[in-house]
């Protein structure tokens, strides 16, 4: 190869590695909605999945990675074009006094109260896996976990808890995955595992976890965070490539869990109720790295939507209402402060606010099919999008995500209200 041949391809090279990491640094806005629903309760219904039906439930979180990618990419274009979150788009949105009321207080008590009742379940999952590690309570743990939550979140620096979200999420694949390579699953399992099927009794997993993957305070909050990474409809582009990478990213991780607990307990009569048993299963079979390492893998989660939580709300609540959405911003924080509060109090009591969350589960259940006909119906405005309306293919399957939302959300109020 002569000098200047060389220097092309050194050339080529260099270009190809700095687009590459061009890419890498535009990553945040997705990575931090991976980080709000890779949470405790994920890797519980994932390790539940797992331990109980095998690998056949991995055809679950595929769908559930598709149907997010769908969803969210519209909830981010929408805030990018127009400068709005979807908060504000719902409210603009009806013009009837009655009808904006009623969106407004759907939005305060899914989002709102839902992720105060919520966070509680975060905390303390997070702290379990502390527990797991270093014996001491979790209603310990809880506390200062709440705290560090609150110091990063006070800080109002949108890039900061953005760089600490995405390092969380890379420390959650590199254990989740490390560890569901260690225990050397068989991959013709997997690959079987692909084909949807339901075995008996399987039907509320199934619908678990697609419910913790799509979830409707992801999108209110997608829709601002990327208001803060790209000012103007030419970040469209680099948006896509953050969905895609941390969606896909996140699937991998909630699937590694399930082929963990699969290889680790399906078949061997030991039951698996929470992620925190599972980190203590793994030690007599891989030793106590194992244990150790699932269970930090767990604080990571916990602590991921212990932070995510808070935010979400704020931003879905200040957009609804109409308010300014500055993470230092005075009623932005007091949103965001009492919502963790409340996760701090429960959380140190070692208490689980059952009503809330019932009364979450029933406002998340009418509001998710909701948003999801909203947001298709609001991405095919021309007044407000422009050129950047959904085209045919999208629309497509965004219908067919609407179905599968409008579906979890009857099966959910149909749960609660003792129905099924």
């Amino acid at each position: 190869m002569s000098t200047q041949e060389k220097i092309k391809v050194t050339s080529a090279e260099e270009k190809t590695s700095g687009g590459f990491m061009k890419k890498l640094k535009t990553m945040g806005p997705a990575a931090i909605v991976t980080a709000a629903f890779i949470g405790p309760g994920t890797v519980t219904t994932a390790s539940i999945a797992g331990a109980t039906y095998g690998y056949a439930l991995i055809w679950a979180m595929v769908f559930s990675v598709f149907a997010t990618i769908i969803l969210q990419e519209m909830a981010a274009r929408l805030g990018i074009v127009t400068r709005k979150g979807l908060g504000e788009a719902l409210r603009e949105q009806f013009e009837n006094p009655i009808a904006k009321m009623i969106s407004i207080f759907l939005v305060i008590s899914a989002i709102g109260i839902g992720c105060a009742a919520y966070e509680t379940g975060n905390i303390l999952g997070g702290a379990l896996g502390l527990e797991a590690v270093t014996g001491i309570s979790m209603n310990i743990w809880g506390p200062l976990m709440g705290i560090g939550a609150f110091i990063l979140l006070y800080t109002g620096s949108y890039k900061l808890v953005e760089k600490f979200l995405v390092g969380l999420v890379v420390v959650m694949s590199l254990i989740f995955m490390t560890t569901a390579i260690i225990v050397r699953p068989d991959l013709s399992l997997i690959a079987k595992g692909l084909i949807p099927t339901v075995p008996e009794g399987s039907l509320f997993l199934v619908i678990a976890l697609i419910g913790t993957t799509v979830v409707p305070y992801n999108l209110f909050l997608h829709a601002s965070a990327v208001q803060e990474r790209w000012k103007d409809a030419s970040g469209i582009k680099e948006s896509k490539a953050d969905i895609l990478v941390s969606m896909i990213l996140g699937g991998l991780i909630t699937m590694a869990v399930i082929i963990t607990a699969s290889a680790a307990f399906f078949g061997t009569g030991i039951a698996i109720t929470n992620a925190g048993e599972m980190a203590q299963q793994l030690e007599p079979l891989l030793g106590s790295w194992a244990k150790n390492i699932f269970a930090f893998g767990l604080f990571s989660a916990g602590l991921s939507s212990a932070v995510t939580a808070p935010l979400a709300a704020a931003y879905a609540t200040s957009g609804a209402l109409g308010w300014k959405k500055d993470m230092k911003d005075k009623k932005f924080r007091i949103i965001w402060m009492t919502v963790l509060a409340i996760g701090i109090i429960f959380s140190g009591l070692g208490l689980k606010p059952i009503s809330a969350i019932i009364f979450a589960q029933v406002a998340n259940g009418i509001l998710l099919p909701i948003i999801a006909v909203f947001l298709l119906y609001v991405m095919n405005n021309k007044k407000r999008l422009n050129e950047h309306v959904n085209s045919k293919l999208s629309n497509i399957l965004g219908f067919i995500v609407v179905l599968v939302a409008i579906g979890l959300g009857l099966r959910s109020l149909l749960s609660v209200l003792g129905v099924i």
